[in-house]
């Protein structure tokens, strides 16, 4: 955006104003009756609301398929969202305009293949756009907040697509620290992805789900996922895995279950 430069100042004074009101009473309760925001200190928790108070006020949600969004869904979407940046250098995913919610699985817009033929579009529960929305349905976004140990969380996988989007590039690799960083990445992620589709393939069992072998993109994203869901297991049975996460987002999700 050209002059974009000149929308910061006011930008964070506005964020500045957001953040010294009042916390909205009525949504202390939603972020209550969610297991991962209970299980984090209170500077997490505080950095939760004041993230999650910035997503909801900047992005334009929209509620799709007769859905009429609330506040508390915002607000269980939003706090996901802000887990993931809690720790690392953000711009509250600038590259997210807007998020779309459907109410349950919907089906994407149909496509025409090669030779013309119009392909019906498939359900889906949740997609995330180069240059576009994050698009969420509702129901599996709730049940990934409440549930937070079964290794499945679309808002999480969502949303780290779009970290991984941020170079220009959905390749799995997000944007890093240094050289050093990117190096252990890469040779850590190229192994492991590897190793998942070797799994995929022989149909044996692993903490990862077996969608993260699809491509690098869906690697980092089911990573993600299980980094902040089954960090203990991860860190066990993956350890270099675990470790270059856990470098990346600057959170050791093991270590906190290890001292609960």
């Amino acid at each position: 955006m050209p002059f974009s430069w000149l929308l910061r100042p006011l930008r964070h004074r506005k964020r500045s104003r957001l953040l010294a009101e009042p916390f909205p009473d009525a949504w202390l309760p939603v972020l209550n009756g969610l297991p991962f925001y209970r299980a984090l200190d209170e500077r997490a928790q505080q950095r939760i609301r004041d993230d999650l108070r910035v997503l909801i006020a900047e992005k334009n949600w929209e509620g799709c398929g007769g859905l009429v969004l609330t506040d508390e869904m915002k607000v269980t979407i939003a706090a996901q969202a802000s887990l993931l940046i809690m720790n690392i250098d953000h711009e509250f995913y600038h590259n997210v305009q807007s998020i779309l919610v459907y109410p349950s699985a919907y089906r994407t817009a149909p496509r025409t293949d090669a030779s013309g033929v119009v392909m019906r579009g498939q359900a889906n529960l949740g997609e995330a756009w180069q240059s576009g929305p994050v698009v969420l349905s509702w129901d599996a976004a709730l049940g990934g907040a409440i549930d937070p140990d079964d290794g499945h969380n679309l808002v999480l996988h969502e949303f780290a697509h779009k970290l991984d989007m941020k170079t220009g590039a959905a390749d799995g690799t997000p944007v890093l620290r240094d050289r050093e960083q990117l190096t252990a990445w890469v040779d850590t992620m190229t192994a492991e992805f590897g190793a998942l589709r070797d799994a995929a393939k022989r149909g044996r069992a692993t903490v990862l789900d077996h969608y993260g072998a699809t491509n690098p993109a869906e690697f980092f994203a089911v990573a993600t996922e299980c980094f902040f869901e089954k960090g203990p297991k991860l860190r066990s049975r993956h350890p270099s895995l675990y470790a270059v996460l856990r470098d990346y987002y600057q959170q050791d999700p093991a270590a906190a279950r290890d001292g609960a």
